[in-house]
Formats: C-alpha cells, sequence, structure tokens
C-alpha cells in the first residue's frame, strides 16, 4: 500500500507562511530527495496556483541555479491532482482536477501501485490527518519568528489527539531542522 505523506516548512512560531522561510539549494535538494520517493503530488487550489506555473517554467527553462532546476525537473515529472470546486483548468498532461470526496479518492489512490502520494497543501493534510489518512509528517521547521501566516491545521479540528512516532531528523547549515514523524499505529 503506499504512503501518504505530509510535508511542510514552518517557522520557530508555528507559521507556514512560506515568504518568510529560507530558500537555499541545501532546502531545495532536501526536498528534491524526498519528492524522488513519491510519484503522486495533491493539491488544493491555492498551493497549486502557487507551485505552477513557476517550477514547470524552471524545469522547461533551466536557468535557475542547479538545485533549483533539479527540483524543477523533479516536480515537474510527477503526477499531480488538484482537489478543487473552482478552479477551470490545470497545466500539463499530468495533472488533473478532482472534484470528487477528498478522503475516498486517497483512500482509492492509496491501493494503487506507484511510490508515495505527497501531500502540499494545508487544507488538504487537515482534512487528510483528522481522517488518519496521512501516514508520514516531515515538519520543517525554520530558524525564524514569521508571526504572521497560516498555521497547521487551523481550518479543521481534529476530532482527536494524534500520536505521532519520531523517526527521524535532518539539520541543515542554515540552522533549518528537518523533523520526519509515523502516525502511530
Amino acid at each position: 500500500m503506499r504512503k501518504v505523506v505530509f510535508a511542510i516548512n514552518i517557522s520557530a512560531d508555528g507559521y507556514c507562511n512560506h515568504t518568510d522561510m529560507i530558500a537555499d539549494d541545501e532546502l531545495l535538494a532536501y526536498f528534491t530527495r524526498l519528492l524522488r520517493n513519491a510519484s503522486l503530488l495533491i493539491f488544493g487550489r491555492t498551493t497549486y496556483q502557487l507551485m505552477v506555473p513557476y517550477w514547470p517554467d524552471v524545469a522547461r527553462d533551466q536557468s535557475a541555479p542547479e538545485a533549483s532546476n533539479e527540483f524543477a525537473r523533479v516536480f515537474n515529472s510527477l503526477d499531480k491532482i488538484v482537489f478543487s470546486t473552482t478552479l477551470k483548468h490545470v497545466e500539463g498532461n499530468n495533472t488533473r482536477i478532482v472534484r470528487a470526496n477528498l478522503a475516498e479518492e486517497v483512500l482509492a489512490l492509496k491501493q494503487q501501485d506507484g511510490k508515495d502520494i505527497f501531500v502540499d497543501s494545508l487544507s488538504i493534510a487537515s482534512q487528510l490527518s483528522d481522517r488518519g489518512l496521512i501516514d508520514e509528517y516531515y515538519f520543517v521547521v525554520h530558524p525564524v519568528l514569521a508571526g504572521k501566516g497560516p498555521r497547521l491545521f487551523e481550518t479543521v479540528s481534529p476530532q482527536g489527539r494524534l500520536r505521532l512516532d519520531f523517526i527521524g531528523s535532518e539539520t541543515l547549515q542554515s540552522g533549518v531542522v528537518a523533523l520526519q514523524y509515523r502516525k502511530r499505529t
């Protein structure tokens, strides 16, 4: 069975505002390594529109620094699903819009062959976590006090406490600490 993995950048004070994070080559290389374990990315509309067309353009042009180019190539190669009721169209032949029930769709996707399924959206992750459908969490904590932005799981209040088992951590030169957890079974 495929794993559902949620990886998110978060400031030391608990915000997920990407504009305040440390986006260097080492961080991009870290996320590139994670994405190499995936065959599918799941987005909500807002996150999808933040990522596309930016990363596909970088993948096509290859004019950015090598770490950005490599991340873009890996990102662009993955299949993508956008859960949205308002989005009219998506870019790329490996991207589709799904308007079906999120939990049912993800349960069906987990049963299919392939690598991991990565969730790249706070709202989608909140809903999946609440239903116990996320298998692993990567909290990439930046040494920044952002003071603003969305917070983890603020859109859906968990029905109960979810215990996680610590798998490991990695500290980057910038002081970013990536924490990996598995859902306790």
